[in-house]
C-alpha cells in the first residue's frame, strides 16, 4: 500500500491532560492544518468523519497525553475502529502519543527553569483524574526535583488533594520564599484568581512547540501508513500495565494486588502508559520563556 503524499489534516483528542480538548481549542484556531478537537467516543468519531468528507488526503488523529493517560490512546483507538476498518482505511491513523513521562519530566524542568532562585518552590498542577494519574504526577516531579536545581517541587490537583491553595501553603512552611506555578497540563497552571503569593510559571509548551511534536507524530505515522500500519491495533493496548497489577497464579488463574504485576516497570525502558505501538518517535523541544 502507498500512502497519501498529501499533507495530512489532524484532529487531536484530547483527555483529562487538556480539559478533555477544550484547553486545545486555541491549536485548532491558529491554522487549517489542524482540524478539530475532540475527546474520544462520538466527538472524535464525529470530529474524523468530518475531517475525512472535508479532504481527499490522509486524517491523523494524535492523542494528546504528556504521558498520564494511556486511557486516551486506548480510548482513541477504540472510537477509530471502525473507521478505520472500513470507509477510511488506508486514510486514517492513529498517532504515537503526543508525549511519554519522560518528556514530561524534561518540559516540566524547563519551565521550572523561569524561577532563577533556587530557594523558591516550583508547585506543579494539573487537573486531578484518577488514583494512578495523579500517582504517577508526584512520581514525576520528583524526578523534575531530583534532576532540577530548586529544592522544593511540589504537587496540586486542581478539584483534588492537596489542591493549588493548599500545595502553595506546604511550600511556604517549607520555607520557600517565593512559590510558581507550572502546568503539567495544556492548560494553565492555576485557574484566576491564583492563590495568594503564587507566579503563575505560564504555559508549559508554547504554541509554536506543541505544533512542532504534532508534526512529528504525523510525518511517522503517515510513513507507517505507506506500509499498512494504522496504529489503531496497536492503540487498543495503551492500557496494558497501568492501574493495579496483577499476577498469574497457580494454574493461570489471574489474581489483582498491589506489586504483583508483569507490567512494565520504571527502570525496564517502558515509560508509564508504554503503548506498543509500531511507531516510536523522539521528538526534541526546547522551550524558551
Amino acid at each position: 500500500m502507498t500512502a497519501d503524499r498529501r499533507a495530512a489534516t489532524v484532529v487531536l483528542a484530547g483527555g483529562h491532560e487538556s480539559g478533555h480538548a477544550r484547553d486545545l481549542a486555541p491549536l485548532v484556531e491558529r491554522g487549517p492544518a489542524i482540524h478539530a478537537a475532540a475527546a474520544p467516543g462520538r466527538d472524535l468519531a464525529a470530529a474524523v468523519r468530518s475531517a475525512l468528507a472535508a479532504t481527499g488526503g490522509p486524517v491523523c488523529v494524535v492523542p494528546m497525553t504528556l504521558g498520564r493517560d494511556p486511557k486516551l490512546v486506548a480510548d482513541s483507538a477504540r472510537a477509530l475502529h471502525w473507521l478505520a476498518a472500513g470507509e477510511a482505511r488506508g486514510r486514517l491513523a492513529l498517532t504515537a502519543p503526543f508525549g511519554a513521562a519522560e518528556h514530561l519530566v524534561g518540559w516540566l524542568r524547563a519551565a521550572a527553569g523561569t524561577d532563577p532562585d533556587p530557594d523558591g518552590a516550583i508547585l506543579v498542577t494539573a487537573p486531578a483524574a484518577g488514583p494512578f494519574e495523579d500517582a504517577e504526577l508526584f512520581r514525576i516531579a520528583r524526578l523534575v526535583r531530583q534532576y532540577g536545581h530548586h529544592r522544593l517541587v511540589e504537587v496540586a490537583l486542581a478539584g483534588g488533594d492537596p489542591d493549588p491553595a493548599d500545595g502553595a501553603e506546604r511550600c511556604r512552611l517549607l520555607g520557600a520564599r517565593t512559590v510558581t506555578a507550572v502546568p503539567a497540563s495544556f492548560g494553565r497552571a492555576v485557574a484566576p484568581p491564583a492563590p495568594a503569593g503564587v507566579r503563575d510559571g505560564g504555559p508549559l509548551l508554547r504554541p509554536a512547540a506543541i505544533a512542532g511534536v504534532v508534526a512529528a507524530r504525523t510525518a511517522a505515522a503517515l510513513h507507517l501508513l505507506g506500509h499498512g500500519e494504522d496504529g489503531v491495533a496497536a492503540g487498543l493496548d495503551a492500557e496494558h500495565g497501568h492501574g493495579y497489577a496483577h499476577s498469574h497464579g497457580p494454574g493461570g488463574a489471574h489474581g489483582h494486588g498491589p506489586g504483583a504485576g508483569h507490567g512494565h516497570g520504571p527502570g525496564q525502558g517502558q515509560g508509564p502508559g508504554h503503548s506498543h505501538a509500531s511507531a516510536h518517535s523522539h521528538t526534541h523541544v526546547h522551550t524558551h520563556h
